[in-house]
C-alpha cells in the first residue's frame, strides 16, 4: 500500500519536474530568440553606422547614420601656456587644429609665436607679438580673434594647454615612442628648466614631454639644424611631430578604455570653450583616424631684419601665401571644383601650353620633386598603391591626405615643374589631367595628385 502511494507520489514530482523543464525551455528559447533579434538589430545599427570598432561605439551611444553626416568640421585654437613665471602667461605654442570625421582628415598649422599683430613694424613692441595678446588681456578670444585675421579663419573655439596638464596626459597615455631629432641640452634656472635629451628613438613621459616642447635652443647657441628647420621653425615642427605621435598612441585600440580619464584629465586643466558633451560625438569616428591623414604646416613668412622692426625679433605672415595655404588645407573641395573646371575649359593640353614658363629642366632629379597625394576616393588602398608607384620612380611624396570625392584624376602643377616630369608622373600613375595652377609658386609642394574614380586599381 505504502509502495503504491510512493509511486504515485513519485510520478507527480516527475511529472511536475518535465512541466518545469518543458517551462524553463520555452523561457530560455524566448529569452534566446530576444537575445537573437536585439542582437541583430544592434548589428545592423553597426554596420549602418560603418561598421568596425567606430560603428559599434556609435551605436553604443546612441548615434544613427546620420549622426556623423550632422557633424562638422571640428576646429579648435591650440594655446600651449607655461606658469613657471610667476604672473606671465606667454602662449608660447599656438596651433589651429582641426578634425573632418566624415573625410577622416585632420589638419595642424603651427602660428609663429613672434607672428606681428601690430600696425607699423617700424615701432613694433614685444607686446606687438601674438604671443603676447593672451598675458596681456587674459582674454583667449583676443588671440582666436588675431589668429582669424592673420588667416582668413573663422574660429570659434579655444584650449588652453598648461604645462601641469600636458605632464599628467603624457603620462595617463604612457610613454609615448618618439624620434628626438637632435641632442637637446639646455638649462634656465629662473625657470626651473632644465633640458637634457639625448638624439634617437626613445620613451617619452610627461617630464621629458615638457622637455621636447620647449626646447628651442642649447646652452652652446645651436639649435636644429637647417634642413630640419632652425631656431622657432625647428622647434614647431618638432611640437607638430610630436603631437602627431601622440594622436597615433591615443588612437590605439588599448587606449579606448582611458578615454573617460583623458576627457576627465582635460575637463579639470584646460581653460577652454569647448562643450565636452558636443566633444564626445567625435570620439567614436576619431578611434578609427589614421595619422596618414594628418597634414601640418606652418603659417608662411619672414623674419625682417631688425633694423626695420625697431630693434624686435618679429614673424611677419605671407598673406598671399597663407591665403593659398589655408585653401589647401582647410577647403580642398574648392581646389578640386576649381580643377574641374579647369578640366571642363579644355585644358588637357596645359603641358604644351606651360612650357615656355617652365622654370625646371628636364634634367632635375625626382627626388627634388615634392608631390602631394590627395584620395578622392572611398577606397584606402589607392592612396597607399599611388604613393609606393610614386616613390617606386624616385619622388619624394612628402605629404597625403583625403579629400572630397571626385570623377576624374587631376594633377596639379603649382611649380611650373618641367613637361618631362609631370609627364612621367601622368605614365606613373596611368591616368590624370593636368592643370596648371594659377596660384603662383609654392614652398610646401611642387605638385599635387588628387585621385579620382577614374583611376585604375
Amino acid at each position: 500500500m505504502n509502495k503504491d502511494r510512493n509511486n504515485k507520489s513519485q510520478k507527480t514530482k516527475n511529472k511536475k519536474t518535465k512541466k518545469k523543464m518543458k517551462m524553463w525551455k520555452k523561457v530560455l528559447l524566448i529569452m534566446f530568440l530576444i537575445i537573437l533579434i536585439a542582437g541583430s538589430v544592434f548589428a545592423y545599427r553597426v554596420y549602418k553606422n560603418g561598421g568596425g570598432l567606430s560603428g559599434m561605439l556609435a551605436t553604443v551611444v546612441g548615434h544613427d547614420e546620420n549622426t556623423k553626416k550632422n557633424l562638422g568640421e571640428f576646429q579648435v585654437l591650440l594655446m600651449g601656456v607655461s606658469t613657471d613665471q610667476a604672473g606671465v602667461s606667454l602662449t608660447d605654442t599656438i596651433m589651429i587644429a582641426s578634425y573632418n570625421p566624415n573625410s577622416q582628415r585632420a589638419v595642424l598649422v603651427s602660428v609663429p609665436r613672434d607672428s606681428f599683430t601690430g600696425t607699423n613694424q617700424k615701432r613694433a613692441k614685444a607686446s606687438d607679438k601674438i604671443n603676447a595678446i593672451y598675458n596681456l588681456t587674459k582674454d583667449p578670444m583676443k588671440t582666436v580673434n588675431a589668429v582669424n585675421e592673420l588667416t582668413g579663419l573663422d574660429l570659434k573655439y579655444y584650449a588652453i594647454v598648461q604645462t601641469e596638464a600636458l605632464i599628467e596626459l603624457v603620462d595617463a597615455l604612457g610613454p609615448i615612442e618618439y624620434n628626438v631629432p637632435i641632442d637637446m641640452d639646455y638649462d634656465d634656472p629662473t625657470q626651473d628648466l632644465h633640458i637634457h635629451l639625448k638624439a634617437g628613438v626613445q620613451q617619452i613621459d610627461g617630464e621629458k614631454a615638457e622637455q621636447l616642447l620647449r626646447f628651442r635652443k642649447n646652452n652652446d647657441g645651436t639649435t636644429f639644424p637647417s634642413d630640419y628647420g632652425d631656431n622657432d621653425i625647428g622647434r614647431m615642427r618638432n611640437q607638430r611631430e610630436f603631437l602627431t605621435a601622440v594622436v597615433q598612441q591615443t588612437a590605439k585600440l588599448g587606449n579606448i578604455t582611458k578615454l573617460g580619464s583623458i576627457l576627465d584629465i582635460a575637463s579639470r586643466n584646460l581653460i577652454t570653450n569647448v562643450d565636452f558633451n558636443a566633444l564626445k560625438d567625435y570620439l567614436p569616428y576619431a578611434v578609427e583616424f589614421s595619422t596618414e591623414n594628418l597634414l601640418t604646416e606652418s603659417l608662411p613668412g619672414e623674419v625682417p631684419d631688425l633694423s626695420k622692426t625697431n630693434g624686435v625679433s618679429i614673424f611677419v605672415v605671407d598673406e598671399e601665401e597663407t591665403k593659398q595655404m589655408i585653401k589647401e588645407l582647410f577647403f580642398p573641395e574648392e581646389l578640386t571644383a576649381q580643377d574641374d573646371n579647369t578640366i571642363s575649359g579644355n585644358t588637357t593640353n596645359a603641358i604644351s601650353n606651360t612650357s615656355a614658363t617652365s622654370s625646371s629642366s628636364s634634367g632635375t632629379s625626382n627626388s627634388n620633386i615634392k608631390i602631394e597625394v590627395l584620395n578622392g576616393t572611398s577606397n584606402g588602398k589607392i592612396l597607399q598603391q599611388v604613393v609606393e608607384k610614386l616613390k617606386d620612380e624616385g619622388y619624394n611624396v612628402s605629404r597625403t591626405g583625403t579629400t572630397t570625392a571626385t570623377s576624374k584624376t587631376v594633377i596639379a602643377n603649382k611649380n611650373q615643374v618641367s613637361n618631362t616630369i609631370i609627364n612621367d608622373i601622368k605614365q606613373t600613375i596611368g591616368t590624370g589631367t593636368v592643370s596648371d595652377s594659377n596660384a603662383g609658386t609654392s614652398n610646401r609642394v611642387d605638385v599635387t595628385v588628387i585621385i579620382g574614380k577614374d583611376y585604375e586599381y
